[in-house]
């Protein structure tokens, strides 16, 4: 197939390019290479790539679409209908920020409960389904949660790495939701492509943590003395994080296609990849 992927540059493009193009003929468009909230620009792109599938896998950050709204809606709303406009089959990432989390200790989201989003970015994720299935029925829309995976700062990649130096972690004790790696997000993403019908997906994997649980398994893995996780690992309270956007506090999806293997595995595949173990570091001083 030839794919078009837009996004390309962020954590789930980049993973998605790479593996994709073994197989595939792959064009992959930064935002300098593709202004997806501008329709004409889409259209020339894509009558000159002549793309089978297309995969959307740009965004604007949770606490950017706070401070500016304008730009959400242009990029979360606008850029993904252009985008579904001119795509024969179209690929959608979302989030589970489209629920408001308020009932903890509740069953994880499936597709069939009611979005009801409590920030910026969430209300302009959903629009930006809304107006994906308005006008494409050839549509694959993906929501998943707290993905992480190497070449991406976010606290969820980087927390073994700074445990591992000694570098105190801040980790939020009273948010849960599903991790993603972002291997095994993109593995399912490409079986959907392949094999599923149109629709709605939910893809995240199994069980339910807190950034604190995340950090305090994290520091297990790579060997930590549990003293030494205790000194180093800062709990605290989402209020205290004093961000612009408030997040909901209980958003676990359940996956739709299949399920998944534990966060606890994926976590641990991805530690022992990036060699944060006491085996990666015997390698690194060889």
């Amino acid at each position: 197939m030839k794919i078009v992927i837009t996004g390309a540059n962020g954590l789930v493009g980049k993973a998605l390019s790479n593996a994709l193009e073994a197989q595939h003929d792959v064009a992959s468009f930064g935002h300098r290479d593709l202004d997806i909230t501008d329709g004409n620009a889409v259209r020339c792109a894509f009558e000159n790539a002549q793309p089978d599938v297309v995969i959307n896998c740009a965004v604007v950050q949770v606490d950017a679409c706070e401070l500016d709204p304008k730009l959400a809606e242009a990029v979360n709303v606008a850029g993904p209908r252009n985008l579904a406009l001119a795509a024969p089959r179209f690929v959608h990432f979302s989030t589970n920020y489209v629920f408001d989390g308020e009932q903890l200790d509740r069953p994880p989201y499936t597709i069939s409960d009611e979005p009801r989003p409590i920030n910026v970015y969430g209300r302009t994720k959903l629009q930006g389904e809304h107006a994906v299935i308005e006008v494409n029925p050839q549509f694959f829309i993906i929501r998943t949660a707290w993905v992480y995976g190497p070449g991406k700062p976010s606290f969820l990649a980087a927390v073994p790495a700074n445990l591992r130096e000694g570098k105190p972690v801040k980790a939020i004790t009273d948010a849960y939701s599903t991790t993603t790696y972002v291997n095994d997000l993109v593995a399912q993403t490409i079986e959907i492509i392949e094999g599923a019908e149109y629709g709605l997906y939910h893809v995240a994997n199994s069980g339910v943590s807190s950034y604190y649980d995340f950090a305090l398994e994290a520091a297990r893995l790579i060997g930590l003395p549990e003293s030494e996780a205790d000194r180093l690992i800062v709990k605290v309270t989402e209020s205290e994080m004093n961000r612009p956007a408030r997040r909901p506090r209980w958003t676990p999806l359940e996956s739709t296609l299949k399920p998944m293997r534990l966060w606890k595995a994926a976590l641990a595949e991805y530690i022992a990849d990036e060699g944060f173990t006491e085996e990666g570091r015997e390698e690194e001083k060889k």
